[in-house]
Parts: structure tokens; C-alpha cells; sequence
């Protein structure tokens, strides 16, 4: 297994797209190895098969996704939870790509989370557009003090905030009404 560079100094700028009928599927281990990939998955992002199998999922993650929503993400997943998001990921040569995200937890047969299971589709450009101001709100708070720990913390509760002031009662809500 060769982990791959994601050298986060190269960004292109250049927004790469797929159909609206592809669904790009990966599942991890527990700790967010890649344990699968589709096909459509290997082909937006870049990258082989053998240069996926066995690495951290956030291979893929971009710069401009807020931290505090991969913690939202991981808190709702360990708890057995699903999750919907909107996320821009980063591919093999520095494009983006937007996904409407739906993480699951898998189950072994007594009932224990073993890993998860994420079936993406490409996002409506109108909540893109929606979510991308809240994203940089969230970044830059994120990136205040000098502790990246109290950055992620404040940036959570601004999330938070952003979705009970929306007068929404949880995250998935919110997301599903951009």
C-alpha cells in the first residue's frame, strides 16, 4: 500500500463535475481506512485503487472544508447516527468536487459499528452556493487563536448556532432544506 502525498499547496481551482445519475460509494474500517471504492470514486478523484485501499479517508479532504463538520461527522457516525452533508473534496491533482454525502455506520451481527459506509451524489449548485458563505465562516473562525483545538471547538458551536438559529432541530435538517 503506498500512501499517497495530498499536498494541500496544490490547488487548481478547476471544479470537476460527474453525472447526476453517478453515485460515488466508499466504505472504511472504523478508524477511516478505505476498505472500498467504486469505480466512479477512482475515476473524480484521480487516484488508483492501490493508492486508495488502506488509507485515510481525508486523503481526499480539501482545505476549504471546515473542520468542524468532520467532527460533527465522526461524533454522529460513532454514535450509530447517519449523516448528511454537502463537502467539497480535493482530487489527486488539486480539482474540487462538490458531493451531497450520506454516511452510515456498518454493523457486524452483534450489533457492533465495524465501519461506515458513504454514498455520495453530486450537490445542486444552488445549496452549494448556500452552504459555501457558512463553510467560510466556519474556516475562519477555525483558523482564530492560537490553539487549532479551540478553533475547531468555536467553529462547532458557531454550527451549531448557524442551525438553531436557522430554526432548524438538528444538522440533517438544516442540510436537507438547502
Amino acid at each position: 500500500m503506498a500512501i499517497p502525498k495530498n499536498d494541500y499547496q496544490i490547488l487548481t481551482g478547476i471544479e470537476q463535475t460527474f453525472s447526476a445519475d453517478d453515485l460515488i460509494v466508499t466504505k472504511t474500517n472504523k478508524a477511516g481506512k478505505i476498505i472500498y471504492a467504486n469505480n466512479i470514486f477512482l475515476s473524480i478523484s484521480g487516484y488508483s485503487e492501490d493508492e486508495v485501499i488502506g488509507v485515510p479517508h481525508n486523503l481526499i479532504r480539501h482545505p476549504e472544508m471546515p473542520r468542524a463538520i468532520f467532527r460533527l461527522l465522526w461524533e454522529t457516525i460513532e454514535s450509530g447516527a447517519e449523516l448528511f452533508a454537502y463537502v467539497i473534496n480535493r482530487t489527486k491533482s488539486g480539482d474540487h468536487y462538490w458531493v451531497f454525502a450520506h454516511i452510515t455506520p456498518n454493523y457486524n451481527m452483534n450489533g457492533t459499528i465495524i465501519g461506515y459506509h458513504s454514498s455520495r451524489r453530486v450537490a445542486r449548485p444552488t445549496a452549494v452556493a448556500k452552504i459555501k458563505p457558512i463553510y467560510q465562516k466556519l474556516l475562519i473562525e477555525e483558523t482564530r487563536g492560537t490553539h487549532s483545538e479551540f478553533g475547531i471547538q468555536s467553529s462547532f458551536k458557531m454550527l451549531h448556532e448557524i442551525v438553531r438559529d436557522g430554526g432548524y432541530d438538528g444538522y440533517d435538517r438544516f442540510v436537507l432544506s438547502l
